[in-house]
């Protein structure tokens, strides 16, 4: 298969052509990697079940690991959920358009194949103006996996997509970098209390705020292999480069140093150090590779670009920083852990419980 590419940008948008060909494609069975503000789908008709079955195909994904609905305008969700609660339609006024996805009992039309086999099914509508145009012209709630081989990390560029699923897919709409740079927030709204099943960029504070409380659900870093996943992201390893990853945390100078300490017995061009801009110049020995500014809070927006520079890079091993001090530290550390296979040594009591 050749993969075409089209282009969009916050300026310019798409061509009429670019953007009807794209729409041609999803509403034919086809599949489209494109830009939203958080990572780049995979996108396929979510009412199709063999453009679902593409999806799995191209992405290598466990087909009971349930796709997302990417959808427009909220009257997109007649036929597509069974019905919406008030506590639903408060997040949704509150973070619709945005990185949230709600979980609902899915309507009969939507096809078993894109739930995972699931009662329940995954909605979210995109803030990105191009994602929406996107849907909006297709004519179809479009169900949208990050568009990177399963496993690995999440693409924030087009450039990943095109390492993973070129020659695998339709085409890739280029819209540059994204936004955010970690995936939405998933919370399961079919329980009496709502449940965050994957945590993201819209915070639990956040969220509470707007409808009172919410829990974590408890396996949210486990991988139970008896447990149907009920949201992308709950069972299977996810985000890992090639080479080992051991997360290090406690306080600062003591992770450095352990870092420095671990980073000796292994050639230099052999190791790699994924670090911050602050703590950059700490290292003599290894690759660095550089997640973000913790004073400006980018981790979340580079950690995925900068899991994939590893596998670039060549490494054997890999040793991190933790982060669970950022601002967003229960989605950079959900992402992280999943990358490391849980790896983590805590040199110190940590505020943050694996």
């Amino acid at each position: 298969m050749r993969t075409e590419y089209i282009r969009w940008d916050s300026k310019n948008g798409y061509t009429d052509k670019d953007c009807e060909r794209a729409a041609d494609i999803l509403r034919s069975g086809g599949l489209v990697a494109f830009p939203t503000e958080t990572v780049y789908g995979l996108g396929g008709n979510g009412l199709d079940k063999e453009a679902a079955r593409k999806i799995y195909r191209a992405k290598g994904r466990p087909s009971d690991n349930p796709l997302i609905l990417h959808i427009s305008h909220t009257e997109q969700l007649e036929g597509i959920v069974r019905e919406v609660s008030a506590t639903a339609g408060k997040l949704m006024k509150a973070f619709w358009p945005g990185p949230m996805t709600l979980i609902f009992y899915k309507d009969e039309r939507v096809p078993y194949e894109t739930t995972g086999g699931l009662d329940t099914v995954a909605v979210r509508m995109p803030s990105h103006e191009g994602a929406r145009q996107l849907i909006e012209q297709a004519g179809v709630p479009i169900a949208a996996p990050s568009a990177n081989t399963s496993g690995r990390p999440s693409p924030t560029r087009a450039e990943h997509v095109r390492e993973d699923l070129d020659g695998k897919i339709d085409l890739i709409i280029d819209g540059g970098s994204v936004g955010i740079g970690l995936e939405s927030t998933i919370l399961d709204m079919t329980e009496e209390i709502p449940v965050i099943l994957r945590p993201g960029f819209i915070t639990k504070e956040m969220i509470e705020r707007e409808v009172g409380p919410v829990r974590m659900d408890p396996g949210l870093i486990g991988s139970d292999a008896s447990r149907k996943p009920k949201a992308p992201g709950m069972k299977y390893r996810h985000y890992a480069p090639k080479a080992q990853m051991t997360v290090y945390e406690g306080e600062s100078e003591r992770v450095i140093a352990k870092i420095c300490e671990e980073a000796e017995k292994y050639p230099s061009d052999k190791v790699g150090i994924l670090a911050t801009e602050e703590t950059r110049s700490s290292y003599p020995h290894g690759q660095v590779v550089i997640a973000g500014s913790r004073a400006k809070h980018t981790v979340g927006q580079g950690l995925f670009a900068a899991l994939r520079s590893f596998d670039h890079l060549g490494v054997e091993v890999i040793l991190s920083e933790s982060f669970s001090d950022d601002e967003k530290s229960e989605a950079i550390m959900n992402r992280l852990m999943k990358a490391a296979g849980q790896h983590i040594e805590y040199l110190e009591e940590s505020e943050y419980v694996q």
